[in-house]
């Protein structure tokens, strides 16, 4: 059976192991038949992300840091040669400093704050601008959000303005990319244990508890999240942009 995602190409920002969620969405786009191009940042990360790109067929690994503009120019001529197209653009970038994730948030330092923004909200607004030119009417940009943006979560601190930036981004974007025919949406999913996630204080314990309230009773994993990027992906949900669907076994509808 065909997939969903046959004659796409899938450009997949955010892959730093295989422990992360972009990674658990490169699977399932792949897994629909989408043709995968991974990004990754430094030299640390290269050799981890060319041999995950390997597990995907015909799937490439390229250099890019979505901080420089040079990068991102040299990012869309490459893949302006080779595939010449991109359908689908997944943004799964954030960061910020572990000390800013620990402690008061009254305490964020200006550099912390610019940072985590810059890294976590603007990049979207940077990637969407290089590539956009590259996607054809019907494609599809999303990235991935948290429920902090909008109600507190102790110790996420700093990324909870970050993620309310990030949200607010992607409903300019669906309204300016609109008439090219892009849709732009986010994923607001639960807590998965990844590398970035262990930086958060508390985090361990968080996740325990998280199971014993929500209401399917359970956490979530990457596979979860990667099943509702193949449907913003799809032509499935061809007719909604500028949305923020929860992958977070309900937990966001809690009230206390």
């Amino acid at each position: 059976m065909a997939g969903l995602l046959v004659g796409k190409n899938a450009l997949v920002m955010g892959v730093a192991n295989r422990w992360s969620i972009a990674w658990g969405i490169a699977r399932a786009l792949h897994r629909e038949g989408a043709r995968c191009l991974l990004t990754y940042l430094g030299e640390r990360e290269e050799e981890a992300v060319r041999k995950l790109a390997e597990e995907l067929d015909g799937a490439r690994a390229l250099p890019c840091d979505v901080l420089r503009e040079e990068d991102l120019a040299r990012l869309q001529q490459v893949l302006r040669e080779d595939p010449g197209e991109v359908h689908v653009l997944v943004h799964s970038i954030a960061y910020a400093r572990t000390e800013d994730l620990r402690g008061r948030f009254v305490d964020t330092s200006r550099e912390g704050y610019l940072v985590a923004q810059e890294v976590s909200a603007y990049s979207l607004v940077a990637c969407a601008r290089a590539l956009a030119p590259l996607m054809p009417s019907g494609s599809s940009i999303l990235t991935l959000t948290f429920a902090a943006s909008s109600r507190v979560y102790p110790n996420y601190n700093v990324m909870a303005p970050a993620k309310a930036a990030l949200e607010c981004i992607v409903r300019y974007l669906a309204y300016e990319l609109g008439p090219q025919g892009i849709r732009v949406n986010a994923i607001s999913a639960g807590p998965i244990k990844t590398a970035s996630a262990r930086a958060v204080a508390g985090f361990t314990d968080f996740l325990r508890t998280y199971a014993e309230r929500a209401p399917l009773r359970r956490t979530v994993e990457a596979e979860d999240v990667g099943d509702v990027a193949v449907f913003l992906a799809s032509d499935l949900s061809r007719a909604m942009t500028g949305q923020v669907l929860f992958a977070d076994a309900g937990y966001h509808i809690l009230g206390i």
